[in-house]
Parts: structure tokens; C-alpha cells; sequence
């Protein structure tokens, strides 16, 4: 917290990285709340913009899509603005009336039907995975666990080659992955080239399901939508397909056991009372808040809190601090399993671009504890987690378990 107090207000700067993967950036966030709600940071390496922290101020924001716009054309919902002329539009980055075309051919795979059918198959891949974790040695619960898990679960909703799956980890990974020198992505270049591969493949599988007749999955439906789609429209819409469905279950299931973890009373609590899954999920979700923020752009001159802001300015929502905002949430830096609305979060968003996959994403993770209950394993933490360097996913690279 000294580190947040130390700063001048004007200076602070919530996109650095470094924050989020110290796990500081809880101090940064308190203080904008208590003193500078709407904040305006006048530098960072993505030009200017203004942070919106407390809940009902994000939710302002977040309903009112005709003022804060999230159109690719517009700068979209990231940091950086696209090069005009090269934006990568999909339905998250789209106005009315064009986003309700485009969120409507993909809404059908979560309908209620199809959900009671998907959690036989989430059962079917949980029981796999836990029965066959080595037992009394140390493991990576990222790897074995909550990569395994969503990473089979987005190859059922793709109908995606089973052995191949990884690569849609992969894909997501490098979509979302700060540039870091040394690593295996570190220029803009690289990162356009393995997305090419992306795009590359699903071109493969869209041609094949084009000539076929259609089927209940996310490519059949798009391959026989009345959509016409160029490439970079296409790759677009499968990254936040493949982001969506992986980051967000993702990083909630390794958040949820570290949460039990430094919570040990809250973990006694749901052993006795295996009932309290139900309240714990949307917990854990709201405790993780795996998207940290989502970004708008002003249409027109706008008031949020009293503060008048030009059009045209660049407006973000940091989820994660709304999720801590005691104005809406008892003891928000408290994880309680057995919390009254638990639901109160936000991080699914609101509004039209409230999450597709919300549901899936909460069945996944009841479904797994489910299981991780049933069979009463001891899941001891060994190592220190490792987090991701990133300002917009809020995860996890490595938590070290030993199960028994």
C-alpha cells in the first residue's frame, strides 16, 4: 500500500504490468477510488486515457453504449488504438445494430439446451483429469489442471482436433502477451505470424465445415452464417472466441484454489458444507476477476461523477477495482464463500457486451469442485504462484500442488 501513497496522483499509471504480476496493484486501485474516482492519467505508453474504478460508476459506463462506444473504428475495448484502415473487428468491438448481427449467429452454442449437454462432457474431461494427476508429488495445477480443463472444453465448442488442442492455449497466449525482449514474442512481427498459423487453421476447418452440413459448433455456425467476413474479421472473432473460453475459466480455477488456500477457513467451511459451490463459484469469479478492464471511447462530451470528459477520449473500466469497491460489496477484500448476491461482480461485464460464455464459464468451475469434493483430495499448495505480466488478464503461469 506505501508504494500506491508514495506517488503523486498524477502520476499513476495502472497499466504498468509489473503491477499486476506483484499482485501490488490493489493499493493503486483503493486510493483512485477514495480520491480520484475518474482519474485522468495524462501519460503511459498507450497516450492518454481515464480510469473509472468504483462499480456503479463502471456500470454507468458499461449500459451505456451509445456514449462510450466500443467500435473497432472508434479504438475499440484494448489500449492501443488499431492503425486505421487495419481494424480487427469481431462482435466485443462492435456498436449496434452491427454487434447484435454478429453476437446473435454465436449465442446459440450456450442456449440452455446445449448447456445440460455440455456438463455431462465438462463431468466426463474433470473426472479424467483429476483421476489421472500423479498423486504425492509436486505438480503444476495451471498445466495439469486449469489448462487441461478449458483448453478440452474449447475444443468441443470448436469441434477443433483433439491433439491439437494445446495450440489454442498457445493462440490465446499470444494474442493476449506483453512484448517482453528475449522471449518467444517479443516484437509485433512475431506475434502476427504465429496468429497467421491461427488464422491458417481455422481456415482449414471452415472450408471443411462450409462443404458439410451444418452442426452445432462455434465454426459450423459461422461457416453457415449469412456473415461475410474478411480475414482479419475472421481471426479476430476466433481470438476472442479462443480468449474468451480459455482466460477467464482459466485463471479462476488456479484463483479459486489459491483463494481457499489463503483462506483456510473458508476452505473447512466448503468441506462441511460441499452445498456452498454454488455461492463459491461466482465468488471465486469476482475474488480473481481474470479481465482486469475493458476499454471505451467517448462519442460525445460526457459526465461520469461529476467529471466532464471531451469526446473522443479514452475511457477505461478496471473491473478488478470496481470487484473491491466497498461502496457496493461488504468487505470486498475478504473471500467469503457463503456471500449474500454473489453475483454482484463484474466480471462479466454489462450491458450488450455483458459475456456470452458466462454460464459455461461458472458450470465449468461448479463442476470441477464437484468433483475435486467428491473424491475428498488434499490439494496442498508447494510453491509460490507465479502471475502473468499483463494489466488486462489477471492469471496465473505456474501454481506448484501436491495432490493426495
Amino acid at each position: 500500500m506505501a508504494d500506491a501513497y508514495d506517488v503523486p496522483l498524477d502520476k499513476i499509471d495502472v497499466t504498468q504490468a509489473d503491477l499486476y504480476q506483484s499482485d501490488t496493484i490493489g493499493g493503486y486501485f483503493k486510493r483512485l477510488r477514495d480520491e480520484a474516482p475518474v482519474h485522468y492519467c495524462p501519460q503511459s505508453r498507450f497516450g492518454p486515457y481515464w480510469s473509472i474504478t468504483r462499480y456503479a460508476d463502471i456500470m454507468a459506463v458499461d449500459t451505456n453504449n451509445r456514449v462510450f462506444s466500443s467500435d473497432a473504428e472508434n479504438g475499440g475495448i484494448q489500449m492501443t488504438d488499431f492503425p486505421k484502415g487495419l481494424e480487427r473487428k469481431n462482435f466485443i468491438n462492435m456498436d449496434p445494430p452491427e454487434h447484435d448481427v454478429h453476437r446473435k449467429i454465436i449465442s446459440p452454442i450456450v442456449r440452455p439446451s446445449n448447456l445440460v449437454n455440455f456438463e455431462s462432457i465438462i463431468r466426463d474431461h474433470a473426472t479424467e483429469i483429476l483421476d489421472d494427476l500423479p498423486r504425492g508429488e509436486a505438480i503444476d495445477w495451471v498445466d495439469h489442471v486449469s489448462i487441461e480443463l478449458t483448453t478440452r472444453m474449447l475444443a468441443t465448442l470448436f469441434n477443433f482436433p483433439f491433439e491439437d488442442r494445446r495450440l489454442l492455449t498457445f493462440w490465446s497466449e499470444v494474442a493476449t502477451a506483453e512484448l517482453v525482449p528475449g522471449t518467444e514474442i517479443d516484437t509485433e512481427q512475431k506475434r502476427v505470424k504465429a496468429l497467421q498459423t491461427c488464422l491458417d487453421y481455422f481456415n482449414d476447418l471452415y472450408q471443411k465445415r462450409a462443404d458439410s452440413e451444418p452442426q452445432s459448433d462455434l465454426i459450423s455456425m459461422l461457416a453457415h452464417s449469412s456473415l461475410e467476413m474478411d480475414q482479419q474479421e475472421f481471426l479476430s472473432t476466433l481470438i476472442l472466441l479462443i480468449i474468451g473460453g480459455n482466460d477467464t475459466t482459466r485463471n479462476s480455477i488456479t484463483g479459486g484454489l489459491l483463494a481457499l488456500h489463503d483462506h483456510p477457513e473458508q476452505w473447512a467451511m466448503l468441506k462441511r458444507d460441499p452445498g456452498l459451490i454454488s455461492t463459491m463459484v461466482p465468488e471465486i469469479i469476482r475474488w480473481q476477476t481474470p479481465l482486469t478492464m475493458m476499454r471505451r471511447t467517448t462519442t460525445e462530451q460526457a459526465e461520469i461523477a461529476g467529471v466532464e470528459i471531451p469526446a473522443g477520449e479514452k475511457i477505461v473500466m478496471w473491473y478488478l477495482s470496481g470487484n473491491r469497491d466497498e461502496r457496493m460489496i461488504t468487505d470486498p477484500d475478504q473471500f467469503v464463500i457463503n456471500r449474500e448476491s454473489p453475483r454482484r461482480h463484474l466480471s462479466f461485464g454489462f450491458g450488450i457486451h455483458r459475456c456470452v460464455g458466462n454460464r459455461l464459464a461458472e458450470m465449468q468451475l461448479r463442476v470441477l469442485w464437484e468433483e475435486i469434493l467428491l473424491r475428498k483430495l488434499d490439494i496442498e499448495i508447494v510453491g509460490p504462484a507465479e502471475r502473468t505480466l499483463s494489466h488486462v488478464v489477471r492469471g496465473f503461469t505456474r501454481l506448484p500442488v501436491r495432490v493426495n
